[in-house]
């Protein structure tokens, strides 16, 4: 399970694109950046093979929640 997940702008300007993320997944701390066009860029050590899809699922999705659907 994912937990302790934040993200903030990377730029002062908050309108433009690009969020920095951390987050706990089975104990080890990750962290990254989210750009504009969902790619992801990991800051951390990258994820296992095996549980990486997964979480960038996880993290594309709560990025939707958080970052786009709150600008309507």
């Amino acid at each position: 399970m994912l937990t302790h997940f934040q993200y903030s702008s990377l730029y002062e300007n908050k309108q433009l694109p690009g969020w920095k993320f951390s987050f706990y997944f089975a104990k080890q701390k990750y962290a990254g950046y989210y750009h504009q066009d969902g790619s992801i860029e990991w800051k951390s050590e990258k994820p296992e093979a095996r549980d990486e899809e997964e979480l960038k699922g996880r993290i594309h999705e709560l990025m939707l929640y958080h970052v786009y659907d709150n600008q309507r």
